[in-house]
């Protein structure tokens, strides 16, 4: 199953040149947690979460975030 979800966390982090442990450190979190939302391993994000992130980024929480569809779904359309 596709998650329709698609986590950029990896990207924003990129382009600020922090690391999995400073963002950590700064925002409160444990490696670990961070690490499973870097990957896409969770199943849902806490506000407060998210906000964090987003005020320690610079960013918005759609840069982290992108809904991408489920493609099977799409190709279903296409065929009707």
């Amino acid at each position: 199953m596709l998650m329709d979800i698609q986590i950029n966390l990896d990207v924003e982090m990129a382009k600020r040149k922090i690391s999995l442990k400073e963002l950590s450190q700064k925002i409160g979190i444990s490696i670990t947690n961070l690490s499973l939302l870097k990957t896409g391993k969770v199943k849902a994000i806490r506000f407060t979460t998210l906000t964090a992130i987003c005020r320690e980024l610079g960013c918005q929480p759609g840069d982290i975030l992108v809904y991408v569809g489920d493609s099977s779904k799409e190709i279903d359309d296409i065929s009707l």
